[in-house]
């Protein structure tokens, strides 16, 4: 790696370390940043209780996701070699068994969430078709040497003989004694093949073989995770020699998409394309993924921690428009929780609701002081008559038993909000330009931030649902009785009462409206038979222009109207945004700035901050100081840098020398005996600290004045 500096100098390029070392958190860490540590350990293990159970839910969510592509992907390998292995001899199925069966898969621009779903389909694969399978990535595949390599070093490595160790050892060759090639790699699996048949023989003989010609001769799986990031000419040698072993190899070659698949068509020429029998799956949009795990774990009564509306909006705003990554927006949600537990001492009680009675009767004094101090809870204070007040500010036994109290009430506040938000949505997502939103968490994060019935896109959804036709507003209330019958709420009996009944009177107005129609059809046409002179024409208009007027609502308006706001009512009484909820703080994560600090990167930032004030992260107290000053005691960098602030665009290195020289012989003390020996020593840290700053983009060698280079950066930040 070559480097261009201002003047010449050893640089050192560590490698990048293949594993790396995770310190394991532990309850001490819970209990560093506060002066008690009460419950530390407590805190902790709900934590890690809680988080399991969303990593068990994600994964089980992201599995049944997956389960339809996965299926037809197995069912494509299952018959991928089934014609090859029939002998037949017409000429279409010869030129057909010479195409390679190559699997076209669309993942999406979510490229960070592409390996965990390649990892998932090697384990299905494996599992279900051929325990055969080589990941490459374009990376480690520069050449068609480097790919060969990687192919058969990872498909000597993957079949691990249980029963024997000797095959173990036979698989598992060095690589430098075989040469990388295609009649390598056949060799290799045709004895394989055949070592695992006669072990099968011997094994089942006495046994019912039904899947035995199954595993005769198992497909070699090749997936190319990134397939739009490999080089043409790697791609079309390794196919045009691959559909030429074709028979001798069962391979399937499997191409991980993330644009479209018209990218084959442009990597590949016609005449290597045609080697390929290409069959396309498409797998579940990162949208509709999003939609599901937070439908999942935010829109549920099970997990006892919730988000507010700031951070759930941050989360959001990073997955639409940074990477469309689900599982960076699950490594958010598990920072959230961590820093939540960190952060928040009462968070004990952020628990299941059968374990907050243990916990709430073996509260200290201390927590009991940190309940009183909560927002929500003086306002809940503030509202009580004298005595109770009293009462709850110095009687910590009646205190617990009113945070026992609050926090079945608050529980059941999100049983019965998430239902009648499932309602509400109901309603609003069918509507047109969607006021509140097409998804529902555009609704939820809307709930949350105020009252929503008080916004304006509340009104204008209500007057949309008002014109709504009979049809759509009968298939809305059944889905409504149906979330509210599922519902773990039990106030929700007398709204399905309700419901119900709105559905029976829909149903007579149908039969009213027949019978009415036969009527009107019958007096129209005894009206036609009677014959109109003008002055009576002219009444009838003028008599329907008055009733035009005066319009008096019909049966099935007025029916619409009842509908509408009863479903508002619901949204008034069960609605109400949760920091308006008594002990809030206690389950909901609100602190919307330290997760933006943490996963939105401000880089250059970060790098002044560094440079101009290094006590923000060295913590050393010699460097604590005015930030106009340039401390005694600053790396030979921030001295530089901080000197270079001074300058304009061109900057003479003679001067900066001597302003750096000025500086380090105040802060060293150095005598007139070793100045010589001193100027060479600050003359090679002067250039150290030079080409740092220009490996960091801030100067740049200038063709104006060769003793001179030229500034890139302005302003603070």
């Amino acid at each position: 790696m070559t480097t261009c500096s201002v003047s010449k100098g050893c640089f050192v390029f560590k490698p990048s370390p293949k594993k790396r070392r995770v310190s394991q958190k532990t309850a001490h860490d819970f209990g560093e940043r506060d002066s008690d540590s009460e419950d530390a350990e407590l805190r902790f293990l709900t934590c890690q209780a809680l988080w399991n159970e969303i990593k068990s839910e994600t994964e089980q969510i992201q599995e049944d996701l997956n389960k339809q592509l996965f299926d037809n992907l197995v069912d494509f390998l299952r018959r991928s070699h089934s014609e090859s292995q029939e002998k037949t001899t017409k000429w279409t199925c010869r030129m057909k068994s010479r195409e390679i069966p190559t699997a076209a898969l669309v993942l999406g621009v979510n490229v960070t969430d592409h390996d965990l779903t390649f990892r998932s389909l090697s384990e299905v694969l494996q599992n279900n078709i051929t325990p055969y399978i080589a990941l490459l990535e374009a990376k480690d595949c520069p050449g068609i040497k480097n790919l060969m390599q990687k192919l058969m070093g990872q498909l000597m490595n993957c079949y691990v003989d249980v029963d024997s160790l000797e095959d173990e050892d036979y698989v598992q060759v060095s690589q430098n004694r075989i040469r990388c090639s295609m009649t390598s790699l056949i060799n290799w699996y045709e004895s394989v093949t055949k070592r695992m048949a006669l072990k099968k023989t011997e094994t089942s003989s006495k046994k019912r073989t039904s899947s035995s010609r199954q595993w005769q001769s198992p497909p070699v799986v090749v997936i190319f995770k990134d397939m739009e990031s490999f080089t043409t000419k790697v791609l079309q040698d390794f196919i045009v020699i691959s559909s030429q072993h074709i028979h001798e190899l069962p391979l399937v070659l499997i191409f991980g998409i993330a644009t479209s698949p018209m990218i084959i068509h442009s990597l590949l020429p016609h005449s290597v394309s045609s080697l390929l029998c290409i069959e396309l799956f498409q797998s579940l949009s990162c949208k509709e993924h999003l939609s599901t795990i937070i439908e999942k774990l935010l829109l549920t009564a099970q997990l006892p921690f919730k988000l507010g509306e700031k951070v759930l909006q941050v989360l959001i705003n990073i997955f639409l428009y940074h990477d469309f990554s689900v599982q960076n927006f699950i490594k958010g949600f598990q920072l959230c929780i961590v820093e939540h537990f960190y952060s928040q001492p009462l968070s004990v009680l952020c628990c299941k609701l059968v374990d907050t009675k243990k916990r709430v009767n073996s509260l200290s004094h201390d927590q009991c002081e940190n309940i009183r101090r909560l927002p929500s809870f003086r306002r809940y204070v503030e509202s009580q008559v004298s005595e109770k007040q009293i009462a709850l500010l110095t009687a910590d036994n009646f205190l617990k038993e009113v945070i026992q109290k609050l926090l079945e009430d608050l529980h059941v506040y999100h049983e019965n909000y998430i239902s009648v938000l499932r309602c509400l949505h109901v309603f609003t997502s069918s509507l047109p330009k969607y006021p509140l939103g097409k998804q529902i968490r555009e609704l939820h994060c809307a709930c949350l931030e105020n009252r929503v019935w008080e916004t304006e896109e509340y009104e204008s959804s209500l007057q949309l649902a008002r014109m709504l036709n009979k049809s759509d507003l009968v298939t809305m209330l059944q889905q409504c009785v149906e979330i509210f019958v599922s519902s773990s709420g039990k106030e929700f009996g007398k709204t399905v009462e309700e419901l119900k009944e709105f559905l029976t009177q829909f149903q007579k107005l149908e039969v009213a409206e027949a019978f009415q129609e036969r009527d009107v059809s019958v007096s129209s046409q005894k009206e036609l038979q009677k014959k109109t002179d003008l002055y009576h024409l002219q009444k009838t208009l003028l008599e329907l222009k008055e009733s035009r007027r005066s319009k008096k609502l019909t049966k099935f308006e007025m029916l619409r109207f009842e509908v509408v706001d009863y479903i508002d009512s619901l949204v008034r009484k069960y609605l109400v945004p949760a920091d308006h909820k008594t002990l809030h703080e206690i389950v909901y994560f609100n602190t919307a700035s330290v997760l933006r600090g943490h996963l939105n990167a401000a880089p250059r930032i970060a790098l002044h901050t560094a440079l101009n004030n290094p006590y923000c992260y060295l913590k050393n107290q010699a460097l604590k100081g005015d930030g106009g000053s340039i401390s005694n005691k600053a790396p030979d960098i921030c001295i530089v840098y901080k000197l270079h602030l001074e300058c304009g665009r061109l900057i003479n290195l003679v001067d900066w020398l001597e302003a750096f020289s000025t500086v380090v012989m105040a802060v060293e003390g150095t005598d007139a005996a070793s100045s010589d020996q001193v100027d060479d020593i600050i003359h090679a840290r002067f250039i150290r600290a030079v080409s740092e700053l220009e490996l960091l983009g801030f100067i740049k060698p200038s063709k104006q004045k060769t003793d001179h280079v030229a500034r890139l950066t302005w302003g603070g930040c």
